[in-house]
């Protein structure tokens, strides 16, 4: 048990130095195209178009590669759900899953909804896929949370886990698949807003012509 906890220290702090230069790198980008648009406010109205163009490409290319991660967890979380059911492999091996991955199956439907947004500038279903986000992808990471926490306390404190995935702690492994999950939901929504803000101004702007 003392190896599983040293171990699972070390994919921890692994995991938060590789989660903090992500987040640096990604609030960096968004400080530039923020800065951009600042840049533009004297631009012409064919300019100002083009610059909405760009801004639009931007964020519906970082909404899917998002979406493309997401899915990537979503088959990790959906391959344990299934070989524990179906008893393709041993409980020993892959540990049944805990409550709150069943209800995080459903978060593939907003990155369906917000990948099918993205063609045809969709907004109805871009706003659906926002709020869906918040129950289907959100909420069930944060039950998650609050779930396993008992657990990962004792295995913190007294070394001791019970479930194990590939001989690894499951609470360890399913607590590192949560920190990149609730980034990923949280700039797919961000992104997702700044794309309808974008749509919004083209939108409004053809009017006025």
């Amino acid at each position: 048990m003392t190896l599983v906890r040293i171990l699972g220290n070390v994919v921890l702090c692994f995991f938060f130095s590789l989660v903090e230069n992500q987040v640096v790198v990604m609030t960096s980008r968004v400080g530039a195209k923020a800065s951009g648009t600042n840049g533009g406010i004297n631009f012409k109205p064919k300019e100002r178009g083009t610059s909405h163009f760009e801004m639009s490409s931007s964020f519906k290319s970082d909404i899917r590669k998002l979406t493309v991660v997401h899915l990537i967890i979503w088959l990790l979380v959906a391959a344990q759900v299934t070989v524990t059911h179906l008893s393709l492999v041993s409980h020993d091996l892959v540990a049944t899953p805990y409550q709150w991955q069943y209800p995080y199956l459903l978060s593939i439907v907003p990155s369906l909804l917000g990948a099918l947004a993205l063609p045809k500038n969709n907004i109805s279903y871009l706003v659906i896929s926002m709020i869906s986000a918040g129950l289907f992808s959100v909420a069930p990471l944060i039950f998650g949370a609050m779930e396993m926490f008992p657990v990962a306390q004792q295995l913190y404190r007294h070394g001791k886990a019970y479930r194990f995935i590939f001989g690894f702690s499951a609470v360890s492994v399913m607590y590192l698949l949560m920190l990149v999950a609730i980034q990923v939901h949280a700039w797919h929504i961000y992104y997702s807003k700044k794309l309808l803000d974008a749509w919004f101004t083209s939108t409004q702007e053809k009017k006025r012509k």
